[in-house]
């Protein structure tokens, strides 16, 4: 019999009870799968599960984007990499939107187990993954600085509500030196995104026609200082893609090396969550190969290769 290992975070969004957790085991073992169920209990604890597990032929995450990332990281050190999937219970679930999934965890299941197994790109900085964006400078600590009980409370409004509190702060600007594609860029920038996805903080499509297979990633680097200037930016970048949009340097790149003038107060956003390490050189690039069990769904969309 074929054996799944399901990860869930208990304090992820409104809808994922233990109670429910027996309901999700009998579902799952309909398609034929032995399961071992898996609550965390402190963040990084998801991690520090995948990379200690033995072999199992499926490793299911249920919880929010930063759950997802917990495994990913812990998949990639381990010496023989497991099967992933993802179903998603948090606050925004980019990742889980961008795969196709739904509101209903059963219905998100069933549609995980019907899927099909794919290879995907994880970009990493300074060594550390990330699934689907990192980001840095004016309104990027929100999702980390945003309380988690208000999260669990008010949901996507509780970025929103932290997101104009930001607003109204003075805009700190960085100056800041990157190579990418051959050539060397100097300026200054109020924010920068490093993204492989479709889909981030609820907002779709900052880049069209992403691919999780092509080998990489989105970037976009803000050089607007004024904080009205920004907010028009995003207004337009939203209605439109992030190659025609002034005020905005942007690249589809492989690797990427970023470095700040002087040291940064504050933290990298990665996949939500504050990136702990502290420097003032990043270089981002991407693991390729990762396999991750997913709806059929958006696959014409998503990948290059379609076998």
């Amino acid at each position: 019999m074929k054996t799944c290992v399901v990860i869930y975070n208990p304090n992820s969004g409104h809808t994922l009870k233990r109670s429910l957790m027996s309901k999700y085991r009998s579902l799952i073992e309909s398609y034929g799968y032995n399961v071992t169920i898996i609550g965390t209990e402190y963040r990084g604890h998801a991690k520090e599960i995948v990379s200690h597990i033995g072999y199992v032929d499926l490793l299911m995450s249920m919880g929010g984007d930063g759950t997802f990332n917990e495994v990913v990281t812990g998949n990639l050190q381990r010496k023989t990499r497991l099967v992933l999937a993802h179903i998603p219970v948090g606050t925004t679930n980019d990742v889980g939107v961008m795969f196709g999934y739904g509101k209903n965890i059963e219905e998100n299941i069933k549609m995980c187990l019907n899927g099909v197994v794919k290879e995907i790109d994880i970009p990493l900085i300074n060594g550390r993954p990330f699934v689907y964006v990192a980001g840095f400078g004016k309104f990027l600590n929100i999702p980390y600085d945003t309380p988690r009980n208000l999260k669990k409370k008010y949901g996507h409004l509780a970025y929103i509500i932290s997101g104009i509190k930001d607003f109204l702060q003075v805009t700190k600007n960085y100056e800041v030196t990157y190579e990418v594609d051959g050539k060397q860029v100097h300026g200054l920038y109020s924010f920068m995104l490093i993204s492989s996805a479709n889909r981030i903080a609820g907002f779709n499509n900052f880049y069209k026609d992403v691919k999780l297979d092509d080998d990489t990633f989105e970037v976009l680097m803000c050089t607007y200082t004024r904080r009205i200037d920004i907010i028009r930016a995003m207004a337009l970048l939203i209605a439109t893609d992030a190659e025609h949009v002034d005020g905005f340097e942007s690249y589809r790149a492989s690797k990427i090396k970023i470095n700040f003038n002087s040291y940064p107060k504050k933290a990298w956003c990665v996949d939500g969550e504050k990136l702990e390490i502290r420097t003032k050189s990043y270089t981002i690039e991407n693991e390729r190969g990762v396999k991750i069990l997913m709806p059929k769904k958006n696959i014409k969309k998503l990948f290059i290769n379609q076998d």
